[in-house]
């Protein structure tokens, strides 16, 4: 199944399929208003181990002007090569390439790439086909970077590198773009940091582990994708079987790519398609090794997707993860009694054991306020803790947590437009609210309903409805903002709800269900009519017990399988499984428990039997974080509409 990235042709951001070999006819693009470099860039091309002589070499920037966009260009004349108003240099016999100070200008913050196109690897001739990337990251300041090997190792790992890491930002090797917002700088900076943790520029070598020690890479994996393009590189060019294979099996939707670059950006939107036929492409001498091997008959992994799995920090057990506005994943790290900080890379940043402060005792659930403070739930001590951004507590703040407003055993967080925090108690059968100062806002007893069946996961809508899993009844219940019930006794029924534990929202209010009673996803509109149909909701993409769930920029569907299945599965914002028989396997999952999607497009995933976290590179669609801040802060009157699973 090659579908379009993320079946985005129904949705603003179409991704075009054009590709660089056209790059001639592109329309022309000024040259950046930046000032010169300061530092010169030099590097060397490399198709397979052979370097590529007489390729052209672009430097582009993901421009901030919506999505989709062009790549801003940042060479200037002074190469004096040019096309379709894009300079470039010209690689030399032995695959180099200088950029000096003085040809390049670059702003601040821009998150800057290398793109090199055709030339001759000195296999089989000239070949328009080969097209290889490699990330330099962060402008560190006008015409300047920082922390660049001397030369660069340009090929096909720093590619697949920079194709992930990116994917959330790109549609084809020259059009990478995404808004002027704060937050879509910081994923496209996050991104950029990503493929550093993939690949090593001085090298060109895949990583083994992390840059900070604690992820594991999937050295094998990035060399076996790395080996699939250099079928097409070392070849006769885009008319070879290797080329041909590559394209007609790395698609966006119906368009083929017409280099390796853009290849590897669809199968990293794609990762689930044609992988046996991909995986045909590696020999036994491919140029990168070790790549991935098995048993006779093996056809290559599950799927394409490119996961680092990370350790320490004391986790154990953890359940519930969040993403701050900063990219920062926190975790409710359950039996470890802590609530673990990764950085946007998955450095650790609460130290080996985790925060503990305010109390903290078997959390389960986390949400982030605007403000980027914690709210984690306390199920043993029935509690509820508050941190701040740094993983302390907030002046005023009990030691021992806040009580009271009817916390019971509490287990799902959700924060609302106005920053009010919203707690289920199953066992009490109810829900609990706060006010941002940790004032309890709900009766003794909480918001109890004899509607109320072990209530499970919470999420909020744009009129500020409170909607609940309602998993012991067999439907959801929704609660207006002083807490009222929306909902008839019978709450909202249908649609193949059986067993809701996990609840999203998306942008036009619909509110979605993780249902492992029935192996699917059950879907709502905002007045509370089924959008999902038959017995058992939207169901398939491997889905096997699905529990917890949440919704990407595009809107589409992101579940956990949490029952010894080890994947999670994704649909189309329509309900369609995108996902094949076998859901995305990536990054050594180990019974998966929740799941949330950053700003850069990365997928974070709690591994509960694992004691670990997964990252899968570039999976998503970038989202805003936290999941608060695409509420309004005056609600709506209705519809429930808002920016919720929208881009940043």
């Amino acid at each position: 199944m090659c579908l379009a990235w993320r079946l985005l042709a129904s949705s603003a951001f179409l991704l075009t399929g054009c590709s660089v070999a056209d790059i001639a006819s592109k329309s022309p693009v000024s040259e950046p208003v930046a000032a010169m470099s300061t530092t010169p860039v030099k590097g060397i091309v490399h198709g397979g181990q052979q370097p590529i002589q007489q390729a052209s070499v672009y430097l582009f920037a993901l421009s901030t002007s919506g999505y989709p966009g062009s790549s801003t260009s940042l060479l200037n004349s002074n190469t004096g090569n040019e096309a379709g108003g894009r300079y470039y240099v010209t690689t030399d016999d032995n695959g180099g390439f200088t950029i000096a100070a003085g040809d390049y200008g670059c702003t601040t913050g821009e998150q800057v790439y290398l793109y090199s196109v055709g030339g001759n690897p000195q296999v089989n001739g000239p070949n328009s086909a080969a097209g290889l990337m490699a990330v330099l990251g962060n402008c560190t300041a006008p015409g300047t970077f920082s922390g660049l090997p001397a030369t660069i190792q340009m090929n096909e790992v720093t590619t697949v590198a920079a194709a992930y890491a990116l994917a959330g930002y790109a549609a084809d090797a020259t059009d990478m773009s995404g808004s002027n917002t704060t937050l879509a700088a910081t994923g496209m900076a996050n991104a950029a940091l990503n493929a550093a943790n993939l690949a090593n520029l001085g090298t060109g070598q895949a990583l083994a582990t992390t840059l900070a020690g604690n992820g594991t890479v999937p050295q094998t994996e990035i060399n076996t994708l790395a080996d699939i393009l250099a079928a097409c590189i070392n070849s006769t060019g885009p008319t070879s079987s290797g080329c041909t294979t590559l394209f007609e099996n790395a698609k966006n939707g119906s368009t083929e790519p017409a280099d390796t670059a853009t290849a590897a950006i669809n199968i990293a939107h794609n990762p689930g398609a044609n992988v046996a036929a991909l995986y045909g492409l590696v020999t036994p001498t491919a140029p990168f090794q070790p790549y991935l091997t098995g048993s006779s008959g093996y056809a290559g992994p599950n799927d394409w997707t490119v996961g680092i799995n990370f350790t320490g920090g004391g986790l154990h057990l953890p359940e519930d993860i969040a993403i701050d506005a900063s990219g920062n994943a926190w975790i409710a790290n359950t039996f470890g009694n802590s609530v673990v900080e990764l950085s946007p890379v998955g450095t650790l940043l609460s130290g080996s054991t985790g925060y503990t402060v305010g109390g903290i005792t078997r959390p389960r659930g986390l949400a982030i306020d605007t403000l980027g403070n914690v709210w984690v739930a306390n199920n043993t001590t029935s509690t509820l803790t508050e941190l701040n951004s740094s993983g302390g507590l907030p002046l005023g703040e009990p030691a021992g947590g806040f009580t009271g407003g009817g916390l019971n055993s509490p287990a799902w967080v959700a924060i609302d437009g106005q920053g009010d925090v919203w707690v289920s108690d199953p066992p009490l059968e109810g829900v609990s609210k706060f006010a941002n100062d940790g004032t309890a806002l709900s009766p003794g007893g909480g918001y109890a309903y004899t509607s109320l069946d072990d209530p499970q996961g919470i999420a909020i809508d744009g009129n500020g409805y409170v909607w609940i899993a309602n998993y012991g009844s067999a439907n959801l219940i929704v609660l207006n903002n002083s807490g009222g019930s929306v909902t008839s006794a019978t709450g909202y029924l249908g649609g193949g709800t059986s067993s809701p534990f996990g609840v999203a929202l998306d942008s036009s209010g619909n509110a979605w269900a993780a249902d492992a009673g029935n192996n699917g996803v059950s879907a709502y509109s905002n007045s509370g009519t089924p959008i999902s149909s038959g017995p058992d909701g939207y169901t398939g993409g491997g889905m096997d017990a699905p529990n917890n769930i949440a919704l990407d920029g595009a809107g589409n569907v992101w579940v956990s399988n949490n029952f010894f299945i080890n994947s999670v599965s994704e649909l189309s914002k329509s309900g369609s499984p995108i996902t094949g028989s076998g859901g995305y396997t990536g990054g050594t999952q180990d019974v998966p428990y929740d799941l949330a999607i950053d700003g850069s497009g990365d997928v974070w995933i709690t591994n509960y039997l694992g004691s670990t976290v997964t990252e899968l590179i570039g999976a998503a669609v970038p989202v805003i974080t936290p999941i608060c801040a695409g509420l309004p802060v005056v609600p709506t009157v209705s519809g429930g509409a808002s920016n919720l699973a929208t881009r940043p």
